[in-house]
């Protein structure tokens, strides 16, 4: 199937950037002082944000080299939880985003896993083609409120459909400052879901 072909190209292409980020690891650790403050909670300046920055976009850049999207533009902004947010624009990028998502997560595992293995650090990017994220996260959303809605007026749990650990945490979210109702995930992966409970007042 054409989905699973180009699952199969990113996942082959993180082995070749990996080769790279190893012969880079064998030199100065050039991310040890940034390393340094995330860990320790101290607040990146906007210097240090902007090198994790360049490093993210340098494997995506690669990554949509691979597949002929050499024109494509990739902005940068800082999620509402403090996550880097790359959005790409430009070219045929249909195919990366797959079939409910599917090679948009994969592409943004292979990212995520690169960049932390270049850093020493894990820190949280999200990819998003054609601001697809953005949409769904409101879909996401409205979704979450709807079953808390159902929740409170039905006096019993709503459990959604499955999804993956980014959508879920997107429901836990939305409904976080909600005092009428309690929300876990239960379940495995890819079959894990979220409950929403409502809360006995």
């Amino acid at each position: 199937m054409m989905e699973e072909g180009i699952l199969d190209e990113v996942v082959e292409s993180e082995e070749v950037v990996s080769a790279d980020a190893d012969v880079q690891d064998s030199s100065v650790d050039e991310f040890a002082q940034i390393r340094e403050h995330y860990e320790s909670g101290v607040a990146l300046t906007d210097d240090e944000t902007d090198r994790i920055a360049d490093v993210a976009v340098e494997y995506l850049r690669g990554i949509l080299n691979l597949f002929g999207e050499t024109h494509s533009s990739i902005d940068e902004y800082d999620g509402d939880e403090g996550e880097l947010i790359l959005d790409v624009s430009g070219g045929d990028l249909a195919v990366l985003i797959g079939r409910h998502g599917r090679t948009l997560e994969a592409l943004q595992t292979v990212i995520s896993t690169l960049v932390s293995s270049r850093l020493k650090f894990y820190y949280p990017i999200v990819v998003d083609i054609e601001s697809y994220r953005s949409r769904a996260k409101n879909k996401i959303e409205q979704m979450a409120i709807n079953a808390a809605s159902r929740a409170k007026s039905h006096g019993s749990s709503v459990k959604l459909a499955p999804m993956n650990a980014y959508d879920r945490r997107l429901v836990h979210l939305a409904l976080r400052d909600d005092p009428e109702v309690t929300t876990h995930s239960e379940g495995d992966d890819p079959d894990r879901y979220v409950v929403v409970t409502p809360v006995k007042l």
